[in-house]
């Protein structure tokens, strides 16, 4: 239980990958390592059929496993939660369906609540890397707008001063990249701070152009990529970041965020013990923002300013679950400390409308909505599009598009 009280926020860095003994191996997955990779025992493609009562078996116990883990969770954890979060009004919750119904009608379905999301893809080719991010807003009163920015990226802009120069530089700056079509990690907009861009972007665009009371984000109000990296190497850039997160959580105050891959799996633990229309309010995001800090590499004037944000916000922005359907997965969700309480509710109202999902409709309008309208199959068709027309329609495209 002590893990409550550590940092498992998504702005905490990835942790490099434990070394994996052959004890640890076994405990795991429940055989040997050397059956493992003994290929006579692995039976034929064609007698897949043959395996579907061990995979049976397997699901059936770890399905009863972990309902019996929330049985203890219910009974033992969930009294000691408020207490030991300590937060105002911490720990469990419930909604009933009289108050889900006059949320529906007095919050969301007449645009009182509005959410964002975005998408990037990107075209990567020897003369061009393209990048496009796009980012829609909606509410249940429609689209409210789409936002789409492209990036070019090539290695050979000609300035005709010395072309013999430029085509030297030029073959350097290509040796030190990775193979086409694969990320860069080097690259001046590396898969991270690309990330990063479409996060700020969909933060601004929610912020900023949205008229709304209530604000629906996806992932955390304080994500990783705005916090290091590529946002954390000038000081003005990480004012930038700081400065709309600060706007959002101190000064709007009425947002929920709600993650789609959490990294939190002792939450979801927690989580899975819900019962549906069931909420709980844990602990602030202090702990993890300072985790951040110190193992952030953050130095001088950006750690000043890292720290500062930290004082200021990391108290204000509260960290809890909720539970829609019994046929849904737990969520966690973000919400500012004075409105908590009702940032659950309007998650809850938002995803309620997906037995299955239980997850924020909202969102997945706004992500429909960006995939229909920069997704990578349309974005793609205007690549190739444009090769064509300049008399190259196959010869820069990946071996992966020319494929049948």
């Amino acid at each position: 239980m002590d893990n409550l009280q550590k940092p498992t926020s998504d702005s905490v860095t990835v942790k490099p990958e434990k070394e994996v003994s052959l004890d640890d191996f076994e405990e795991a997955y429940g055989e040997k390592f050397s059956d493992t990779i003994n290929i006579d025992t692995w039976p034929l493609g064609e007698n897949l059929a043959e395996l579907y009562s061990k995979l049976e078996a397997e699901i059936h116990q770890a399905v009863k496993d972990e309902g019996n883990i929330s049985n203890v969770v219910r009974k033992e954890i969930f009294p000691k939660l408020a207490e030991m979060g300590k937060v105002p009004n911490g720990g469990l919750h419930c909604f009933d369906e009289k108050i889900i119904e006059k949320c529906h009608k007095g919050f969301l379905f007449n645009g009182a609540v509005e959410a964002c999301d975005g998408i990037s893809v990107v075209h990567d080719t020897l003369p061009l890397s393209i990048t496009q991010i796009g980012v829609c807003l909606v509410s249940y009163h429609g689209q409210h707008g789409s936002y789409v920015h492209r990036l070019f990226r090539r290695d050979l802009r000609l300035k005709g001063e010395d072309p013999v120069k430029e085509a030297f530089e030029m073959l350097e700056r290509r040796s030190g990249r990775e193979s086409v079509g694969v990320e860069d990690k080097n690259a001046a907009l590396s898969n991270l701070a690309r990330r990063g861009i479409m996060a700020y972007a969909e933060r601004a665009i929610l912020h900023e152009k949205s008229d709304a009371k209530w604000k629906i984000g996806h992932g955390s109000p304080i994500p990783y990529e705005l916090t290091t990296g590529f946002w954390a190497s000038r000081p003005e850039m990480t004012d930038s970041a700081l400065n709309l997160m600060r706007k959002m959580i101190l000064e709007h105050q009425k947002f929920v965020y709600i993650p789609s891959a959490p990294k939190k799996r002792d939450l979801l633990t927690l989580g899975n013990a819900l019962h549906p229309l069931e909420y709980l309010i844990l602990y602030t995001m202090e702990q993890d923002l300072s985790f951040m800090l110190e193992k952030g590499g953050y130095r001088g004037e950006i750690r000043n300013r890292v720290e500062d944000f930290i004082k200021e916000v990391g108290s204000k922005v509260v960290i809890g679950l909720y539970k829609a359907s019994a046929a849904a997965p737990p969520n966690i969700f973000y919400a500012h400390i004075d409105h908590v309480q009702t940032a659950a509710l309007i998650a809850m109202s938002d995803s309620v409308l997906q037995f299955h999902r239980g997850f924020p409709m909202l969102i997945d309008i706004a992500d429909h909505l960006c995939k229909s309208t920069f997704g990578q199959n349309d974005f793609i068709a205007s690549v190739q599009q444009a090769y064509t027309e300049s008399g190259k329609p196959t010869q820069y495209l990946g071996e992966r598009e020319t494929r049948f």
